[in-house]
């Protein structure tokens, strides 16, 4: 969870249900998947006769055209927390297959405001690039202060923090951003503070393949 300041370029998220149906898909054709081991053990299961078969066959092929026809045109980002990976896809083309870092799911309290708790998780769910950022400087929040226990600045320019989050950042919403890292040895463990972290060189294919409003999923 990363306030940044930097060169911003800002629009309207566009709609990103369109890729979990697309996503959904995939689902539907693995567990409809019409291989000849999968149709026996259907009839052999079943009578002949109560196996349309040439008919699920029919509703399976109408049903993926039509959740084709739903996925985006352009590029669209995946991210899975579990397995610490980035997609940047278009389609069923993958553009990049990327290891990114996510968060922890740690918690930090607040020592003298007990009401006051951060989870540091990676969102989940339907996004869009919100904002892209050049040459981020990170504005540290307070957790950032008291987890390393040092009191919390006073000054607003006391928070600011530039170099570490590499050439770009990608804001998805409520402080979430996909950016760099200079802890590179630790891509592909759950570590962050909720942000999705990526290597120089997948970062910058990123910014090539992504823009303003290019869907986000995070599962």
């Amino acid at each position: 969870m990363t306030r940044t300041i930097g060169r911003s370029t800002r629009g309207a998220a566009s709609a990103v249900v369109l890729v979990v149906t697309a996503l959904a898909a995939g689902l539907v054709v693995y567990q409809f998947g019409g291989s000849h081991e999968v149709e026996s053990r259907i009839l052999a299961a079943e009578p002949r006769h109560t196996v349309p078969l040439a008919r699920l066959r029919a509703q399976h092929a109408a049903l993926k055209q039509h959740l084709a026809s739903q996925a985006p045109t352009g590029a669209y980002i995946v991210v899975d927390t579990a397995r610490n990976r980035l997609y940047v896809k278009r389609r069923e083309a993958v553009l990049l297959n990327a290891v990114v870092s996510t968060g922890s799911g740690t918690i930090l309290d607040h020592p003298d405001q007990p009401e006051r708790r951060w989870v540091f998780d990676t969102p989940r769910g339907a996004f869009a690039v919100q904002s892209k950022l050049v040459n981020p400087a990170w504005v540290k929040p307070d957790w950032a202060f008291l987890e390393e226990g040092r009191a919390i600045p006073a000054r607003a320019a006391e928070r600011v923090e530039t170099g570490i989050l590499g050439e770009y950042a990608f804001g998805f919403g409520n402080g979430y951003f996909i950016h760099g890292t200079l802890y590179t040895r630790l891509l592909g463990r759950n570590v962050t503070h909720g942000c999705i972290r990526l290597n120089d060189d997948d970062l910058r294919t990123v910014n090539q393949l992504a823009d303003i409003g290019t869907p986000l999923i995070i599962f």
